[in-house]
């Protein structure tokens, strides 16, 4: 398995660089992203991405999972709409003058789903991903039901789809974090209701997006950093911890985070949190 414990990281200057979109997406980039990389990789060898594999990423990021498929000899198109600021570094990533993924492999990058795609099924897209997890913002599963649905005519028949979800709370310690978020928040109403992204919820989305599930998987995915302000910023890049700032102020959510994060401290100062992510895998018609 990968490793996914953050040692080093470029260091940004000032508490507000938090609230800068272009730092943040630094911090996903250098810090959080890679704590998914276990799911990446079991995704990628149970659909056999390889030479002959064009995918299509939704929410790609700033590219990690693109990179990884790229190593594969996969064409790849990146879709990320909401930070044009992590498009900015996937397109640093993979799309460099000197060699790099360009040379073994078409990328393309764009903040929205192609509309040029292509006429005959034969030169479609053969392998589809969301890796996002949903499960943890309210309206999560709409948003990806109705990109799902826009994106699967660009598929071949019956190619694989992936989606993701946050595995049970038992199993994820990061939940422990995420309900100081909920209630900062006071999504509801002051009572604190983690609703996880549970295998049903996925077929549900796939359902709903005129897919056919055919597969799941579950994989560990512990989140590790160097430090304590590393976690911090980490978290903070995923965008889970918004509303909480927004319902009160980044001092208070960086204080209480920081206190539920104390118990996954270790002696040597390091931050380590199990958890567990679940994907589906569901069938264009």
């Amino acid at each position: 398995m990968t490793p996914v414990l953050v040692r080093q990281h470029p260091p940004h200057a000032g508490p507000a660089s938090r609230v800068d979109l272009g730092a943040r997406a630094r911090d996903w980039s250098e810090i959080q992203e890679r704590m998914l990389v276990p799911l990446y990789e079991a995704v990628h060898e149970r659909l056999d991405v390889g030479p002959g594999t064009r995918l299509l990423s939704l929410g790609c990021g700033s590219g990690l999972a693109l990179l990884m498929a790229a190593s594969r000899g996969a064409a790849l198109t990146g879709v990320e709409s909401s930070s044009p600021a992590r498009l900015a570094l996937a397109r640093e990533r993979l799309l460099r003058e000197n060699g790099g993924a360009r040379a073994r492999a078409d990328v393309r990058l764009v903040d929205r789903l192609p509309t040029d795609g292509p006429a005959a099924r034969a030169s479609a897209y053969t392998v589809v991903t969301a890796f996002e997890p949903i499960g943890r913002v309210a309206g999560d599963t709409e948003a990806l039901t109705a990109l799902l649905a826009a994106a699967a005519p660009l598929a071949r028949r019956g190619a694989p789809v992936v989606l993701v979800g946050w595995g049970p709370p038992e199993r994820c310690a990061t939940t422990a974090v995420l309900r100081v978020a909920a209630r900062l928040a006071d999504q509801d109403r002051g009572t604190v209701r983690l609703r996880p992204g549970l295998r049903d919820d996925l077929e549900d989305v796939a359902r709903r997006a005129g897919l056919r599930p055919d597969g799941s998987g579950r994989v560990a995915c512990p989140f590790g950093y160097a430090d304590l302000d590393s976690a911090l910023r980490g978290l903070l890049s995923t965008g889970l911890f918004d509303a909480a700032v927004t319902a009160t102020d980044q001092a208070q959510v960086d204080k209480e985070v920081s206190e539920a994060l104390q118990p996954y401290r270790r002696s040597d100062g390091t931050v380590w949190m199990p958890n567990v992510f679940q994907y589906l895998i569901a069938r264009t018609p």
